[in-house]
C-alpha cells in the first residue's frame, strides 16, 4: 500500500476494505505509541488524526484522550471491513461453483453472527468504508455488504489475494467490484452461446449412438469449455493476435478439433469408422493435418487453421499433437509460442512481441497438481528466455481422475492451488454457468493484454461417463453418478433459462437442434466405405534414404575474420582476468601451427552459422559459461559486473542468436525447445544437459515427442540435444548420458546419435545439422557431448580441419593397419575411450596386427563405411567392440547385431567392457581407474 501524503480523509486517501482496516490499526498502535509507526505515518496521523473521522467515528486514545466515540461502535466498523476484507479472500469457498452441489460451502464463516454483527450494526456503517467501485448507488453498509455476497460468491469466483503486485490485485479487485465482468448479452448473442452448446452435445451423441463402444474422452459436463475457447480465440484475434495455440490432453479433444479448429465432422467420422479421410479436408485449404507415417489415435491428433477475413487470413490456430501423458504438452506449446513472437531475422537477441501469439493450456483437475511438468512450465512464466506475455490456462475440473476422488489425487482444496506459488490469478467457474464462463473468459483475455502474465480458469463441471466410454463408473464412484445421472445437461439448463426469459421460443430451440442434428448426418453420408487395403507403415523415400553430401568447410580467410572479431570488446569491458588470458590463446589458433580447442570450434561454427543467416537458440542450465567453463559466449566485467557477447556484435551475422541460462527443468525446458524447433523450423535449437544423465528427467520428451513425432504426425524438427558423456571417476549419476536409451528409440532415420572425438567433428556436424534445417531430410540430433576431452589437445582441431574437412561417421585410428596382411583384428570403438586407446598407444610396439577405428555416428549405423574396412583385411579373424559403459549398456547391444551383419564367415564379434551392472558407473575413482584401464589393455592385447 502507498503511503498516504498529508489532507483529506478517507475518500481522498482510497482507504476502503483492507487499506482502510490496516490504517485503522496503524491508528490504534500511533494513539498507543507514537513512536511505534514510521515516521511519515507518525507525520500524517499527527496532521489528519483518525482516518474514519469524516464519518464521526474514531479509534479511541484507550483514556488518553476522550473524542467521544463510542469504543463498541469503532469495534463493529472494524469487524465490518474485516468481513468485508473476508469476502474478497475466501468468498470462494462459499461460491455456487459445483455443479453437482456435492461439496460443502463454508457459507457460515459469512453471516454477521460470526462477526458479532447485526444488520442494524451494518445500516450504520459508511457504504465506502465497505466497497467505493460499485457502479449502482449503495446507500449503508449493509447493501455494500450484500453487494460483495453477490459478485464474490456467485457462480463465478475469484482468489487473487496471492497477487504480490498492488497495480494487478487492484485492477482485479475493480474489475469485479465494478461488476464490469458481467456479460449484458443480446438475442443473437445467447442464440450463438446456445446453438454452440447444441453442437457440443449432439456431436458427443451422435459418436455415442454410431460408433458404439469406441473411446472418445467425451466432453460432456464441460461442454462450456467450447464457448470458452471460442471467446478467448476471438478476443485475442480481436487484439491483434496473429497466432493461438492450444494444448490439452485427450478429454474433449474431438469437440475442440470439430468446433474450435473447425475440423469437418466427417473427417473425423472416417477416422472412428477407418475409412480414408485425406480427400475430405477443405478445398479451400484453411485446415492443414499433418499425418506421419504410423499415426496415431485420433484423440491424439492437432489441426492447424487458418482463421479468414474476406479471403484474407487472420490468424493461426494450432491444437498441438499430444500423446497420453497429459501435461508435458503444455511446455511445448509455449515453445511453439515463443517462436511465434521471436523476429529471429537481425543480428542479436530476437526482438519479442507478445502480442503475435498466445498460448491457451488445457489441464486434466487431477494431472494439474499430480504431475511435476506443471509447476516446471509455470515456473518459464516470467523468465526472460522462456516469457511468452502469459499463457491463459485452464483446468477441465471434472472432480475426478480416472477412478480416483479428489481427496485421494491432492493434498490441497483445488486443482488450481499450485498455481499460487507462481502468483497467477485464478478463477473458479460453474461450468453450468454459460454466461460466468464467457465472463471469465473476458476477464483473462483483457489481464493476459494488460499485464502480460498467466492466467488461470478453474472450469468446475463433471464427466458424464467413466473416464472413457467403456468404463462403468458406478462401480467405482456411485455417490458422484447417482447425481449426474440425474443431472439435465448444459445445454438443458440454459435452454429452460433462454426460454423462461423469453430470449427463445420453443420453436426456436427445437429448430436449432433439428439444425444441428441434420447437419451431422449430412456429414456422415459423406465418409466413405471402410478401408479394407492397409498400406505398409512405410517412411518417405526421403527419409529412408539419408542425408546427402553436404560441404560443411569454411574458408580460412572468412574463419579468420570471425576469429578476430569473437576476440575484440569494448575497451573499458574488463574480462576477468584469468579467463581474458584464456580466450586471447584462441587468436593464434587458426595459424598453422595453432590449435582449436571443443569450446572455440563450437563457437567457430556457431558464428559462421550465424553468417549464412540461419538464427541459433541456445538454453541450458549453464549455457552461457558451459558447465565445464569451456564456452564463455557471454562475458562479465568482473568490475561493473555489466555483460558483453561477441556473437551478438558479429558484423556478418544476418540472423538472431540467443543464448539463455534456463532454470534447473529438464522435462519442461526440453519441450519447450522442441516446440520452438517445430514452429520456427529454420532454426538451430539446442538444449543441453548440465550432465547427461540429468536427460533421465525429460525421458518423456525423447520417448513420444521427439524420437516419434515425425512417425507419429508428421511433425518435423531439427533440435540439438547436448548430453556431456564419459567416464572419469565422478561416480554413476555424472557419468553416463544414457546412449543406449537414444540408440533403443533409433530406427527409420528418426534421429542421428553421435559420440564425438575431435572438435573439428564437432564443428562439421553443427553446420551439417543447420544445412538440413527446413528440408525434408531434417531430423533431431543427439550429440554425447564430452567433459574432460574438452581440453585435451588430442581433439583440438586445426585450421585446415574446418576449412578443408568434413564429417566423417567413422575415423581411423592414425598409423595403424597400414600391412592389411598382418591385422587380425579389428577394434571399434566410439567416443572418449577412443582418446584413452589413442593415448595408451604411444607406449605400445606391437601394433600391427590391430588396426582401431572409431565410430562417431553410431545411428544411422555407418555400415557401408565399416563394411569398406574389413574388407581392406584378408586375414581378419575378429571384430571387438570396446565401452566404458556396462555391457548391458553403452553401444554394444546396438552395435552388435550391426558388426555380426558385416562381419564374414569366420570372423568372430566380440565385447570388452565391463560386465553388466545396475549401475552406470563405479563410485571410487581408484575402481574406475583400474577398470578403465584394463579394456584398454585387453583391447590391445593378444588372446
Amino acid at each position: 500500500m502507498k503511503k498516504p501524503s498529508k489532507g483529506g480523509g478517507p475518500l481522498d486517501q482510497g482507504f476502503y476494505g483492507p487499506n482502510l482496516g490496516y490504517m485503522i490499526e496503524l491508528y490504534e498502535r500511533y494513539l498507543e505509541d507514537p513512536e511505534s509507526v514510521d515516521p511519515e505515518m507518525k507525520e500524517y496521523f499527527e496532521a489528519n488524526g483518525s482516518p474514519l473521522k469524516e464519518e464521526g467515528v474514531a479509534p479511541t486514545n484507550h483514556g488518553s484522550q476522550d473524542l467521544g466515540i463510542s469504543p463498541g461502535r469503532i469495534e463493529k466498523t472494524l469487524a465490518a471491513i474485516r468481513l468485508a476484507d473476508l469476502i474478497r479472500s475466501n468468498g470462494h469457498k462459499a461460491a455456487d461453483i459445483y455443479p453437482l452441489n456435492n461439496r460443502e460451502l463454508e457459507k457460515e464463516k459469512f453471516e454477521l453472527s460470526y462477526y458479532g454483527l447485526s444488520e442494524e450494526d451494518l445500516r450504520a456503517v459508511p457504504a465506502h468504508l465497505i466497497c467505493t467501485d460499485a457502479r449502482i448507488p449503495l446507500r449503508n453498509g449493509l447493501e455494500a455488504f450484500e453487494y460483495l455476497k453477490n459478485v464474490y460468491m456467485g457462480t463465478l469466483a475469484f482468489e487473487f489475494t496471492h497477487v504480490d503486485n498492488m497495480d494487478e490485485k487492484d485492477w482485479l479487485r475493480r474489475k469485479v467490484e465494478t461488476n464490469s465482468m458481467k456479460l449484458n448479452l443480446q438475442k443473437p448473442e445467447k442464440a450463438k452461446v446456445y446453438k454452440r452448446l447444441v453442437e457440443v452435445e449432439e456431436f458427443e451423441k451422435f459418436l455415442h449412438r454410431t460408433f458404439v463402444g469406441q473411446k472418445r474422452f467425451s466432453i460432456e459436463g464441460l461442454d462450456t469449455m467450447v464457448p470458452m475457447l471460442d471467446e478467448i480465440v476471438a478476443g485475442s484475434v480481436a487484439n491483434g493476435t496473429k497466432t493461438i495455440n492450444i494444448g490439452m490432453a485427450h478429454r474433449g479433444r474431438l469437440n475442440v478439433l470439430a468446433h474450435v479448429l473447425g475440423k469437418p465432422y466427417e473427417m473425423i467420422f472416417a477416422e472412428f469408422q477407418h475409412a480414408p479421410n485425406k480427400d475430405l479436408v477443405p478445398s479451400e485449404g484453411s485446415i492443414g493435418i499433418s499425418y506421419g507415417w504410423t499415426g496415431d489415435v485420433k484423440y491424439h491428433l492437432g489441426l492447424d487453421k487458418q482463421i479468414k477475413d474476406e479471403n484474407t487470413t487472420v490468424a493461426r490456430i494450432t491444437l498441438a499433437n499430444n500423446p497420453s501423458h497429459l501435461e508435458f504438452v503444455g511446455a511445448v506449446v509455449e515453445g511453439y509460442t515463443r517462436a511465434s513472437q521471436d523476429n529471429r531475422s537481425k543480428a542479436g537477441y530476437p526482438e519479442v512481441e507478445y502480442n503475435e501469439a498466445l498460448s491457451i493450456i488445457i489441464h486434466g483437475d487431477a494431472a494439474f497438481p499430480g504431475q511435476g511438468v506443471v509447476a516446471e512450465t509455470l515456473n518459464l512464466g516470467q523468465l526472460n528466455g522462456y516469457n511468452t506475455g502469459g499463457a491463459i490456462h485452464i483446468i477441465a475440473n471434472n472432480t475426478i481422475g480416472f477412478t480416483t476422488e479428489s481427496y485421494d489425487s491432492r493434498s490441497t482444496r483445488y486443482a488450481s492451488d499450485l498455481a499460487k506459488g507462481y502468483e497467477v490469478p485464478i478463477l473458479h467457474v460453474n461450468a453450468d454457468d454459460p454466461e460466468a464462463v464467457l465472463a471469465a473468459a473476458r476477464l483473462a483475455c483483457e489481464y493476459r493484454e494488460k499485464f502480460h502474465k498467466d492466467f488461470l480458469i478453474d472450469l468446475i463441471g463433471y464427466r458424464r461417463f467413466g473416464h472413457n466410454e467403456m468404463d462403468e463408473p458406478m462401480t467405482t464412484n456411485p455417490l458422484m453418478y447417482n447425481i449426474i445421472h440425474k443431472r439435465p445437461t448444459v445445454k438443458e439448463l440454459y435452454a429452460t433459462r433462454l426460454t423462461s426469459e423469453s430470449t427463445l421460443s420453443d420453436a426456436e430451440v427445437t429448430s436449432i437442434q433439428d439444425e444441428t442434428t441434420e447437419k451431422l448426418k449430412t456429414a456422415y453420408a459423406k465418409v466413405p466405405e471402410k478401408e479394407e487395403h492397409v498400406e505398409e507403415l512405410n517412411p518417405p523415400e526421403t527419409v529412408e534414404k539419408g542425408l546427402s553430401n553436404i560441404s560443411t568447410s569454411v574458408p580460412v580467410e572468412v574463419l579468420k575474420s570471425i576469429n578476430d572479431e569473437l576476440l575484440t570488446w569494448p575497451e573499458e569491458f574488463k574480462v576477468f582476468n584469468k579467463l581474458g588470458k584464456i580466450l586471447q590463446r584462441r587468436k593464434g589458433g587458426l595459424e598453422e601451427a595453432g590449435k582449436i580447442d571443443w569450446g572455440h570450434a563450437e563457437t567457430l561454427a556457431f558464428a559462421s552459422i550465424l553468417s549464412e543467416g540461419t538464427p541459433i537458440r541456445l538454453t541450458g542450465q549453464d549455457s552461457e559459461r558451459g558447465t565445464f567453463a569451456h564456452r564463455n559466449i557471454v562475458l562479465h566485467d568482473g568490475e561493473s559486473g555489466k555483460s558483453f557477447s561477441p556473437l551478438h556484435q558479429l558484423s556478418t551475422a544476418k540472423a538472431s542468436f540467443a543464448v539463455h541460462n534456463s532454470p534447473l527443468s529438464e522435462m519442461a525446458v526440453l519441450g519447450f525447445e522442441y516446440g520452438y524447433n517445430v514452429f520456427a523450423p529454420e532454426s538451430l535449437v539446442l538444449w543441453e544437459a548440465q550432465f547427461g544423465d540429468f536427460a533421465n528427467s525429460a525421458q518423456v520428451m525423447f520417448d513420444q515427442f521427439i524420437s516419434a513425432g515425425r512417425a507419429k504426425w508428421g511433425q518435423k524438427s531439427g533440435i540439438v540435444m547436448l548430453l556431456p558423456h564419459g567416464y572419469e571417476g565422478q561416480g554413476p549419476e555424472h557419468s553416463s548420458a544414457r546412449l543406449e536409451r537414444f540408440l533403443s528409440l533409433a530406427a527409420e532415420n528418426n534421429w542421428t546419435v553421435a559420440n564425438l572425438s575431435s572438435a573439428a567433428q564437432y564443428f562439421h556436424i553443427l553446420r551439417r545439422q543447420a544445412a538440413i534445417l527446413g528440408k525434408e531430410e531434417v531430423r533431431p540430433l543427439v550429440i554425447m557431448s564430452p567433459k574432460s576431452l574438452l581440453r585435451n589437445p588430442s581433439v583440438a582441431a586445426t585450421a585446415f580441419d574446418l576449412s578443408e574437412g568434413e564429417f566423417h561417421p567413422i575415423i581411423e585410428q592414425a598409423d595403424l593397419g597400414k600391412e592389411t596382411d598382418k591385422v587380425t583384428r579389428i577394434v571399434f570403438a566410439s567416443g572418449k575411450i577412443t582418446i584413452d586407446l589413442a593415448e595408451r598407444l604411444k607406449n605400445v610396439e606391437d601394433k600391427d596386427w590391430f588396426h582401431i577405428v572409431r565410430v562417431e555416428e553410431i545411428y544411422p549405423f555407418p555400415f557401408a563405411n565399416i563394411k569398406e574396412v574389413i574388407d581392406r583385411y584378408p586375414n581378419l579373424e575378429e571384430l571387438v567392440w570396446i565401452q566404458e559403459e556396462p555391457k548391458n549398456m553403452g553401444a554394444w547391444n546396438f552395435t552388435e547385431p550391426r558388426l555380426k551383419h558385416i562381419a564374414r564367415e569366420g570372423v568372430e564379434v566380440s565385447y570388452i567392457g565391463r560386465r553388466r551392472r545396475s549401475s552406470t558407473a563405479e563410485g571410487d575413482p581408484l575402481v574406475h581407474k583400474k577398470e578403465q584401464a584394463r579394456i584398454i589393455e585387453d583391447a590391445i592385447t593378444r588372446k
